[in-house]
């Protein structure tokens, strides 16, 4: 499926944004992808203007002060419709000279109505194109430099005009470089009854370093223009203009724009890939462990000091802090070392961060809560169900073995009795009251003694029910930031597939290679 390149680069951006405001992605490697333009020279025309033929061509003078870029547009007009001379210099407008038959009259943001300056004409042999006199690129006005660096995307064919004294100028050049695989260029050396040969040939062998195979240049004077290129100039403008190159022009503009769009998303695909969130599992796996131990060893005497205070006071409130500021501390540096860590392993750290902070920022409350619901728990039932099971028998056998001995004796007292009524004996005696006493006593005594034998200790279950409170919190603190680490890789995760769907989808339709001998093959700069 072929995308349009715009609603590409809208979807890139906006995937950037989004990663970049999560802090998932920096602003500095964010930058190469937000900074691409997607303006283009279709934008200056309504689309009802070009439902019924095809756009016209822009191209546009540029060039330093001097070098004549306005007389060479008037000579093409037949008349002053640019500013020329010494004024031009200071001067922020831009000179539009199109068909009559052409309508512009939207311009896109950026470009100020006000600094335009529009001339018509009934040329139809230049009907399909619109020339342009930009501004003075090395001038002193910082805005001529914003009003050309404005124009340029919305710019098919750049002429590029020089003089023989200033075709070595550094900031043109450099814009040059810059610019160079996104336009076609022709090459104007102005003023040529004031150049020598050996000037011409320097400045082919700059262009021919620059990559442009056999660059066109024309000599063109103004002031003696007989027997000047300047008609040359002019035919191979038209030419260029024709349709079909026109169609070749956007198709590489766009295939160009569509590269380097798909050149910055793997330079972003390679940032992500180099996250390891394994490496950080196995830190964080490493450094817990420690710090467990240290939480079990420096807990455990105001766990101990609580125990003994419910124990001896029956739970009642208290000031003893379980979870100390040294423990708080303690927990924070270690979320600290573990963000520092996500950053060695390529891993976006504002988000793990922000998570992290909320696990510390509750901690304090959440693990004392832990500690001393699992204290108050145990203290409810006391000891271990085997403790408990006998405690119930012992109880039971402290009213039943009484019973049951108060029964054997007075069955026996009853017997002695009724046996005594009927031979005249003595039925009770000292042994008898003696052996009944102790029969009575202890079949209390000993279950009473095992029952309070059996009691557990308040202060042990107590202290053990706040151990298991504290190595149930602390799971629960590494249960927590184990699944923010992976919450993060699986965000990240999700931005870097659809990272990679947009790049696929940025490959577009092949360009076939130019002939280098071709008019397009001259005056493009083909660059990987």
């Amino acid at each position: 499926m072929d995308y349009d390149y715009s609603d590409l680069l809208s979807k890139a951006q906006a995937w950037a944004q989004v990663a970049v405001s999560e802090g998932r992605l920096s602003a500095e490697r964010a930058q190469a992808l937000l900074a691409l333009d997607r303006r283009c020279p279709e934008q200056l025309f309504a689309d009802e203007a070009l439902a019924e033929s095809p756009r016209p061509m822009i191209i546009a003078f540029m060039g330093g002060t001097g070098v004549g870029k306005s007389s060479l547009l008037n000579r093409l007009a037949g008349q002053a419709i640019a500013r020329a001379g010494v004024e031009r210099p200071t001067s922020r407008e831009v000179t539009l000279y199109h068909h009559r038959s052409l309508a512009i009259n939207r311009l896109p943001a950026g470009l100020p109505l006000d600094s335009i300056k529009i001339s018509q004409h009934d040329d139809a042999g230049n009907g399909h194109v619109v020339w342009i006199d930009m501004p003075d690129f090395d001038s002193v006005e910082l805005g001529n430099k914003r009003l050309v660096l404005e124009w340029l995307p919305h710019i098919d064919v750049l002429l590029y005009v020089v003089s023989p004294e200033r075709y070595r100028d550094n900031k043109a050049w450099q814009l040059l470089l810059a610019e160079g695989a996104k336009h076609a260029w022709l090459f104007v050396m102005n003023q040529w009854d004031r150049g020598q040969a050996a000037q011409f040939d320097d400045f082919e062998q700059q262009l021919t370093k620059a990559g442009f195979s056999h660059p066109l240049i024309f000599r063109t004077s103004c002031t003696e223009p007989d027997g000047d290129e300047f008609g040359e100039l002019m035919n191979r403008l038209k030419e260029l203009a024709g349709r079909q190159n026109l169609a070749e022009l956007e198709r590489r503009n766009e295939e160009q724009r569509r590269r380097q769009l798909r050149q910055a998303l793997q330079a972003l695909q390679a940032s992500f890939s180099e996250q390891s969130y394994s490496g950080l599992f196995q830190i964080w796996g490493t450094h817990w462990q420690q710090a467990e131990a240290q939480f079990q060893q420096g807990l455990a005497w105001p766990m101990q000091q609580l125990a003994r205070h419910w124990a001896s006071n029956l739970g009642q409130q208290h000031d003893i802090k379980l979870w100390d500021d040294w423990a708080q501390n303690r927990l924070q540096d270690l979320l600290d070392e573990s963000v520092l860590q996500a950053g060695q392993c390529h891993i976006p750290t504002k988000p793990l961060k922000a998570a992290l902070q909320a696990v510390g920022s509750q901690a304090k409350k959440n693990v004392a809560n832990r500690i001393e619901l699992a204290g108050r728990q145990a203290m409810l039932k006391p000891g271990n169900g085997l403790q408990r099971v006998s405690i119930q028998l012992t109880a039971i056998s402290e009213t039943v073995l009484p019973v049951a001995a108060m029964a054997v004796v007075g069955y026996q007292v009853y017997s002695g009795y009724y046996h005594s009524a009927a031979d005249a004996a003595a039925y009770l005696g000292t042994d008898f009251a003696v052996h009944s006493v102790l029969l009575i006593g202890l079949s209390w005594l000993i279950p009473f003694f095992l029952h309070k034998k059996l009691q557990p200790s308040l202060e042990k279950a107590a202290a053990n029910g706040l151990q298991k409170g504290l190595q149930t919190a602390l799971a629960s603190i590494r249960a927590d930031v184990e699944q923010i680490i992976r919450s993060e890789q699986s965000r990240n995760d999700q931005l870097r597939q659809q990272l990679a769907e947009i790049t696929e989808q940025c490959a577009g339709p092949a360009v076939t290679a130019l002939d280098k001998q071709s008019l397009l093959g001259r005056v493009l700069l083909e660059k990987p």
